[in-house]
């Protein structure tokens, strides 16, 4: 039987620690470089024509569109910025439109004002709920319009979304490739795609060691990086020969992964100089090509066979030539398909919370004396971003980034106030904001507060003795968010983790059933999992086995982000930090399936092993009871069973995968 850990997960430090701790992601230098040029060159354009009104619009909507650039190729960079900055003009024109023809009288313009947020801010959030993209959009539709609403007015009135739009132009005029980008170093899929191969590397050098599981989830990270900048192909829409190579590579990779994922659950290491391969690989690909040799190494279990033909067949690939790969057509990757549809519940849900809390931040904004009513549904829009964490967090984080914010500007202006200084600094603020966002939210509001309050000196729209009130209008939507946005509408771990670890289960049925050959039933969400994968399924017949790596590709996918849920509870207080802290375990449980089903794989391909159907019984009814435990709302009480050395290759992994769930699962998961 194998080992037991000694106890429950604990956390090394408390949450407060790890909320505070920012993450250290690389320097994006050249959306750091198109930022600040985005932002400056119309600023200048603006004092030098003495339009800078303008000016600022067009930098404002440079700022937005360097909020969603990303390194990647021109095709999904260029509508990425436009669908979120066409929504941000759109806003910025409602708010406008709002404060030209808002009827007359002081209460009825915020009643007016506060009735076409509130609407404003439905949409917003029913659209921020579809998806990474729409979240963007739908964020950027309610900011706008509430700049547009209190923000002193261009002439003519409507010019401001025009003029969003054009320094959202520039900034994507800046990214178009030029002549270096021929080369394959500077493809940012060719980055990517070396990346991922040098995590693969990094894992396999770590196998048998502590430092496996965290390797792995380097490793998926960079997968996930990948497949994003490798869409589907578009029906009827003939793919360059370098994105056909591309893919063909990154292919290369997954399989290659499927099999050190299998040795990594097997804890058993690798010699150097196989381990050695993926990195050589992740060179040659930057290159654009080249021979590497793989070492005959002499691979004595079926894991490390599966690992030597699946490098053999990446480096037949990376050198150009065909390799047998057998994996099926991609299938299309989260961020391009809706998360929720527009107008379903969760979408109509999400809506409504954030509408709440517009409204009542505008029936604050109109009840009390506030000189800029429209930084209240401004926090209040940023905050409620769906995709960017913890609202707990970012609300905490908001403030207190606010007055750091405000206290750089306010020593900023004590040292000069000269247009032309003040249009180098709101340039250098934008400049960090690539590098803050990935870091840490707090960051992000430190860079940003002070840029939007120089654009607002620039405009001549307020002095520094008004950026202090900023802070407390932000203190103000921060609470307005926590008590109507976040008490009301709990996001404990039973709203976004359990979701998530259902998600993951269904995918881990749909590999599961690919690599047994399964014919029995499977649950319907794992029926349509298999249906992504462009595999033929039906509720009682398995995917094709050239669609398993595909399977293994989205179930680890899911299960990166069951695991982002879970850390990002962590940062929360109690009791949602206790939850979170409770599933923990059963999210690395369900990651070391995912290693011990591609360890059973490949003792089916190279062991000549049957799959046994009480092996994968036990596995299957594991796999329900954790379902049927996150619906309830009952995680496990259990730690997992974790052996801490090599398993027996004659030993069936299926059956030590059991072993471990039954153990996490206790009475729920013991064959009755």
């Amino acid at each position: 039987m194998p080992s037991r850990s000694s106890g429950p997960v604990r956390r090394s430090t408390p949450w407060w620690a790890r909320a505070a701790r920012p993450a250290r992601p690389p320097l994006p230098l050249a959306p750091t470089v198109r930022a600040a040029v985005g932002m400056a060159v119309p600023l200048a354009l603006g004092l030098l024509s003495h339009h800078l009104d303008l000016g600022v619009f067009a930098g404002l909507g440079a700022m937005h569109a360097t909020m969603n650039d990303r390194v990647e190729p021109t095709r999904l960079r260029a509508p990425r910025i436009a669908s979120a900055v066409s929504a941000s003009a759109l806003g910025m024109l409602i708010g406008t439109a709002l404060q030209e023809f808002h009827p007359r009288g002081l209460l009825s313009t915020a009643l007016a004002i506060g009735a076409a947020l509130t609407a404003t801010a439905f949409v917003s959030g029913a659209l921020s709920a579809t998806g990474p993209r729409g979240s963007a959009a739908g964020m950027l539709l309610l900011v706008s319009a509430a700049l547009g609403s209190g923000m002193p007015l261009a002439r003519p009135w409507w010019a401001a979304a025009p003029m969003m739009l054009a320094g959202a132009a520039f900034v994507v005029l800046l990214g178009l490739p030029g002549r270096s980008h021929r080369r394959p170093r500077a493809d940012p899929r060719t980055r990517a795609l070396a990346a991922a191969y040098d995590a693969l590397g990094a894992t396999l050098a770590d196998l048998g060691t502590p430092r496996g599981a965290a390797s792995r989830q380097v490793l998926t990270v960079r997968l996930n990086q990948l497949q994003d900048l490798l869409p589907p192909p578009r029906p009827g829409v003939p793919e360059a020969p370098r994105t056909v190579r591309l893919r063909r590579m990154y292919e290369a990779a997954l399989a290659a992964t499927e099999a050190a994922s299998g040795l990594l659950w097997a804890w058993r290491p690798v010699p150097p100089e196989a381990a050695a391969v993926p990195g050589l690989l992740a060179r040659a690909v930057e290159r654009g090509g080249g021979e590497v040799a793989v070492p005959d190494w002499q691979p004595d279990t079926p894991s490390r066979q599966a690992l030597d033909a699946a490098l053999r067949a990446a480096a037949e690939t990376v050198a150009g030539r065909e390799a047998a790969l057998g994996t099926a057509p991609p299938p299309p990757p989260d961020p391009w398909r809706l998360r929720v549809r527009l107008l379903s519940r969760e979408s109509v849900r999400y809506g409504l919370r954030v509408a709440l809390c517009i409204a009542v931040g505008s029936a604050a904004t109109a009840s009390l004396p506030l000189s800029k009513s429209y930084w209240v549904p401004m926090t209040i829009a940023f905050v409620l971003k769906p995709d960017l964490g913890s609202v707990f967090l970012r609300a905490v984080s908001r403030s207190v980034g606010t007055v750091l914010g405000v206290a750089v500007t306010a020593g900023v202006l004590l040292l000069t106030t000269d247009a032309w200084a003040l249009t180098v600094i709101a340039a250098l603020c934008v400049a960090l904001l690539p590098y803050a966002t990935a870091a840490h939210y707090g960051l992000n509001t430190v860079a940003i507060t002070p840029m939007a309050l120089i654009l607002l000196q620039l405009g001549g729209q307020s002095g520094a003795a008004e950026f202090w009130p900023r802070v407390l209008d932000t203190a103000l939507a921060s609470a307005i968010v926590l008590l109507f946005g976040y008490l009301l509408w709990p996001e404990r771990p039973r709203h976004r983790i359990e979701p998530r670890l259902v998600d993951a289960t269904a995918a881990l049925h749909a590999y599961l059933a690919s690599v047994t050959g399964e014919t029995r039933p499977i649950p319907a969400a794992a029926t349509q999992i298999l249906a992504t994968t462009h595999a033929p399924a039906t509720a009682q017949a398995p995917a094709t086995p050239v669609a398993e790596v595909w399977l293994r590709r989205t179930a680890y996918r899911a299960l990166a982000d069951a695991r982002r849920e879970v850390q990002q509870g962590l940062t929360e207080p109690p009791p949602t930090g206790r939850l979170a802290e409770r599933w923990l375990p059963a999210t690395a449980a369900l990651e070391r399936l995912s290693g011990a089903v591609a360890a059973y794989a490949a003792q089916i391909r190279y062991g000549g092993r049957v799959p046994d159907p009480g092996e994968v019984e036990r596995v299957r009814r594991a796999l329900d009871d954790l379902t049927a435990a996150a619906r309830a709302h009952r995680p496990p009480t259990r730690p997992a069973a974790r052996p801490t050395r090599p398993h027996d290759p004659a030993r069936s992994a299926l059956g030590r995968a059991a072993d471990e769930l039954e153990t996490l699962l206790g009475d729920r998961g013991r064959p009755s």
